[in-house]
């Protein structure tokens, strides 16, 4: 079987890698020559964890191809899957679907013979009605089938989400396109990974609403925080008492600056807004929306606060700014909030992550970017966690509070506990937890 990749973003390059993983020679298709030169070259455009080796063996096996030629690529593929960005539009918050009827037609020109065309972007409903109706315009003859079959991959965790997935979603009603992604997906019903068949609106509907779920899971437990607060109670222990409940599950039940990154932020807007044309507005995603715009922008005044009420003229060391661990990505990162209103506040700011440095210094501005996380510290007003890489989860605390102007800690991942940072001397400010002085 021959597929063709259009797009080498996140979805494409992962996708694409993994099928030819599982045998399948796969042609991945980008605009971008500089971006194919170098995947060509084995330098990656992302980072995730595995992805490097994973593309380096594929190419070697001569499964795994990368080109600028749209139409060869389609030309000899069984199943060309469209993952192209579906970024928000300017002034709204619907999806822009430029990129992907772009490429619907430029399908259409290229197939041939019967083609199952694959929107593996995440689209709002009535996007595959859209797409079949471009190649039928571009193609009256042509022969082919628009499936649905959307993405569920987690940044910093792709390749294994990819080969042990939770579920596979297909949306088509055709049986030649059926049969066909059956045969894609056989690698998968070896392991009896559950694969949903359903109608191709059905499928798009699915993925908005699953992210749509799990950010109202986050934005929810990082209220019952602010209420923990409160009241004295510890917000860890509130979601593992939840969590423990099958019908609710324990992920996504930690609290946070916010929910940022690629996917949630896009897609519970364009959710809002989709359901608003419709005229069916979905109250609880609306209020979950706005919810976590005013906590990102909220966090800062955490900083202020626990530098006394004024970061004038203090500087501030920061760990993190990718919107999670594992990844490089800084879409709607909370760090994007927080640092600016730092600076504006008046602080120097210092900061460190291991990957996405190269992008955030394109973004934020009036930042000193250091070389590792201790390198942030000397004479440091305050320290704050930001992103929850694994290396900052054991720092030396006895090192942070020699280097550090004042044992200020700000831990917006509560990757420490509050008992031993009170032990150790640190005024320590966390998220939904009682802090020894506050006992």
């Amino acid at each position: 079987m021959h597929i063709a990749m259009i797009g080498t973003g996140y979805v494409g390059l992962v996708s694409g890698t993994c099928f030819s993983e599982f045998g399948v020679d796969v042609t991945c298709v980008d605009l971008d020559e500089g971006k194919i030169e170098n995947l060509k070259k084995g330098i990656m455009p992302i980072f995730e964890p595995g992805l490097d080796t994973l593309v380096e063996n594929n190419v070697k096996a001569g499964r795994l191809n990368f080109t600028t030629d749209l139409k060869s690529a389609v030309k000899k593929a069984d199943v060309v899957f469209i993952a192209v960005g579906t970024p928000t539009k300017k002034g709204g918050g619907h999806a822009d679907l430029s990129y992907v009827y772009g490429a619907a037609k430029e399908i259409a020109e290229a197939m041939d013979g019967y083609t199952v065309v694959v929107t593996k972007s995440t689209v709002p409903v009535g996007t595959g009605d859209e797409v079949e109706k471009i190649i039928k315009e571009a193609r009256p003859d042509g022969e082919f089938d628009v499936v649905s079959n959307p993405e569920f991959l987690r940044e910093g965790a792709a390749i294994n989400d990819f080969m042990r997935p939770d579920r596979v979603v297909i949306g088509t009603e055709s049986k030649p396109a059926q049969e066909l992604m059956s045969r894609l997906y056989r690698p998968l019903y070896l392991i009896e990974t559950p694969v949903l068949f359903t109608s191709r609106r059905t499928s798009e509907l699915i993925k908005y609403a699953g992210n749509t779920f799990l950010a109202t899971k986050i934005t929810f437990i990082n209220e019952m925080a602010d209420l923990c607060e409160k009241v004295g109670a510890d917000v860890h222990h509130v979601a593992k008492g939840i969590g423990l409940d099958g019908r609710i599950g324990s992920k996504f039940l930690h609290p946070g600056p916010g929910y940022g990154g690629s996917c949630f932020p896009k897609d519970t807007l364009a959710l809002v807004h989709t359901a608003q044309d419709f005229d069916s507005p979905l109250r609880i995603v609306e209020t979950v929306v706005d919810i976590n715009d005013k906590r990102k922008k909220a966090m800062a005044a955490r900083v202020v606060e626990a530098c006394g009420g004024s970061v004038k003229g203090k500087t501030i060391a920061v760990l993190g700014v990718a919107f999670k661990p594992n990844t490089d990505d800084m879409r709607d990162a909370p760090s994007l909030d927080i640092l600016p209103a730092l600076t504006k506040a008046g602080a120097t700011v210092r900061a460190y992550d291991p990957e996405a440095m190269g992008e955030a210094k394109t973004m934020l501005k009036d930042i000193e970017w250091c070389g590792n996380a201790y390198d942030t510290m000397p004479d440091a007003d305050c320290l704050v966690i930001i992103t929850e890489w694994n290396e900052f989860r054991n720092l030396g605390l006895k090192r942070m509070k020699e280097t550090l102007k004042s044992p200020v800690m700000v831990d917006l991942r509560n990757i420490y506990n509050p008992d031993e940072m009170a032990a150790a001397g640190f005024n320590y400010s966390c998220i939904g937890r009682p802090f020894e002085s506050d006992k």
